[in-house]
């Protein structure tokens, strides 16, 4: 941590927080690693090292973020991609800082209702099978970062993703266990030959080859995007989406294209916070948590009080969410009073803090893996980017372009297709998010920076997990700057998850003590075991923070990844 953070702990040690549940798996558990000059964090080792090689040969961030990117399409399959989008977040030693939307977009031949079946009921077609499909940005967004602000050519940053997808790596137990416990999604598409040959996944230890894959790498490697989407695979994609009844075609993939925004900016704290604009929600929810909290003494770590003001400040900041923003291309999103502190300040004087609001139920929160990948990248000159990338579901809709080696996405199932209807998340959202043309669906991405007091850069992060990527990114922070944790230790600290409707406080399982959840029920809080996502727990969040000694890259004890720096 700077200084100012790491002598704060030290003063605050012994009172920082309430002791932690004895049945709390992952106290103590930490995965991280620290250099001088340069770090890279990200859900594989192996795109880890190929931003770390990228970086060794005298790339900056933005070079060895987009060669990450790329390597996480071959290493990472299950949400690193091709097929899908993302938000990057980019910081330069001189200050400035941008943000890039590759968000999928809708079809032109997508309707409003066509989810719905003829008695008006949200069908499962949102999220497998060729019409869950949006149109894949992040092609388009990886080579339009290293055009603007990388410093090496599109071919030798990609080299490492060629060599991985060529050559080939060593099938490992998280790599077999991700493509089994998502076979049922596989099996029925064309990628189950490669996947999952005799209905099994790749052995562990055997060598995993993506030829097809190897080849659409070269073929973007030497014609740049356009390789992507108007070249051959662009025809590869569209009769793939004809084979199936899908509607993305060789038009829409021509008309793609990233769009560049200034990043939001907020303060927490004497903190400065730079995070996405919409179509991401991730940066406005997070910004207006934040406010709402600051209006309140920050309470201990592990405490009553500070789930409950959490869980209250997320209540609100979701109920804007789902409600009020969009894509701001074709609805008015009032970004500004969102994250204002006068709107906090309204906000918080409607929270009892000895009792919980309500605001409703509207089914359950259904149990589904955790999605989407994370990565950070701070260089030795300073230059920092935040990158967080999706196919949406693990594996995306399972549609497989066999030809190009690629999964695609199933963000159509992001879009309200019923408003007032919870999505695959138990999101509730409203016609702001509704389905059209060209339009890209709200996320909860929440790629995030953090500038200390001093100006200096503190922390580079983002998470994993649909809607509760806003809800773990915050409470890192929240560990970080109010209980003035470790980051590795702020990283293991239980959560909490509220988003609103349903009307349920989720915490993960054994990290609340039981007279913690007692009191809590006894507040009015509807509170239960987080019953989503293998163990119940909350994000899977990836860093990189400035320590004494220069850089942590930090992984959550939650997921598997590696972090690596010179």
């Amino acid at each position: 941590m700077s200084m100012d953070v790491a002598r704060a702990a030290e003063k605050r040690a012994d009172t920082a927080r309430k002791p932690l549940p004895e049945a709390w798996p992952l106290a103590g558990m930490h995965n991280s690693a620290v250099a001088p000059h340069a770090m890279v964090a990200s859900n594989s080792a192996l795109a880890s090292g190929a931003g770390l090689e990228i970086l060794r040969a005298g790339g900056n961030a933005i070079d060895a973020a987009v060669a990450m990117g790329f390597a996480l399409a071959v290493a990472y399959p299950e949400a690193g991609n091709l097929g899908g989008g993302g938000y990057m977040l980019i910081r330069l030693n001189d200050g400035r800082s941008f943000a890039l939307d590759y968000r999928e977009v809708a079809p032109l031949a997508a309707t409003h209702d066509m989810f719905l079946d003829a008695k008006g009921r949200v069908t499962e077609r949102s999220q497998i099978g060729h019409l869950a499909s949006g149109v894949p940005g992040s092609v388009a967004g990886l080579t339009a970062a290293l055009a603007r602000y990388g410093s090496m050519p599109l071919d030798k940053v990609m080299a490492p993703a060629i060599r991985l997808a060529d050559s080939g790596f060593a099938v490992d137990s998280a790599f077999a266990e991700s493509i089994q416990g998502n076979s049922e999604r596989i099996a029925p598409f064309a990628g189950a030959a490669l996947f999952m040959p005799n209905a099994k996944p790749p052995a562990i230890g055997s060598l995993f080859k993506q030829p097809a894959l190897a080849s659409t790498l070269r073929a973007i490697a030497a014609n740049g995007p356009s390789a992507f989407y108007t070249g051959t695979i662009a025809g590869e994609i569209a009769a793939e989406m004809k084979r199936g009844g899908g509607i993305i075609t060789k038009e829409d993939l021509a008309r793609y294209s990233p769009v560049w925004h200034a990043p939001l900016t907020g303060t927490y704290r004497g903190y400065t916070l730079l995070v996405m604009p919409p179509s991401s929600s991730g940066g406005v929810t997070l910004l207006e948590t934040l406010n709402i909290l600051e209006q309140f003494p920050a309470s201990p770590a592990g405490s009553v009080e500070s789930y409950h003001l959490m869980a209250e400040a997320l209540r609100r900041a979701f109920i804007d969410r789902n409600t009020k923003l969009g894509d701001p291309a074709f609805v008015q999103v009032p970004v500004t009073e969102l994250t204002s502190k006068a709107y906090a300040r309204d906000r918080a004087a409607s929270i009892n803090t000895k009792h919980a609001t309500k605001t409703g139920t509207f089914g359950g929160v259904k149990t589904e893996g955790v999605n989407t990948t994370h990565y950070s990248v701070v260089d030795e000159h300073g230059n920092s980017v935040a990158t967080t990338t999706t196919l949406n579901d693990l594996y995306g809709s399972g549609v497989y372009v066999a030809a190009a080696g690629i999964f695609l996405n199933d963000e159509m199932d992001d879009f309200s297709a019923r408003p007032g209807v919870p999505n695959m998340f138990g999101l509730v959202q409203g016609e702001q998010n509704a389905i059209a043309p060209g339009k890209r669906m709200l996320s909860a991405m929440s790629p995030t920076m953090v500038i200390d007091p001093k100006g200096q850069l503190l922390m580079v992060i983002g998470s994993r997990g649909g809607p509760r990527i806003i809800t773990s990114v915050t409470q890192v922070i929240v560990n970080v700057i109010d209980h003035r944790l470790s980051f590795t230790d702020a990283m293991s600290e239980p959560r909490i998850h509220h988003q609103a409707w349903p009307d349920e406080l989720h915490y993960e399982p054994n990290g609340l003590a039981f007279a913690t959840v007692d009191s809590l029920r006894v507040m009015g809080h509807a509170i239960e075991a987080a019953g989503f996502s293998p163990g119940g727990f909350v994000g899977r969040v990836i860093m990189v923070g400035r320590v004494d000694d220069g850089w942590e890259g930090v992984i959550d004890p939650r997921t598997s990844g590696g972090a690596a720096g010179y």
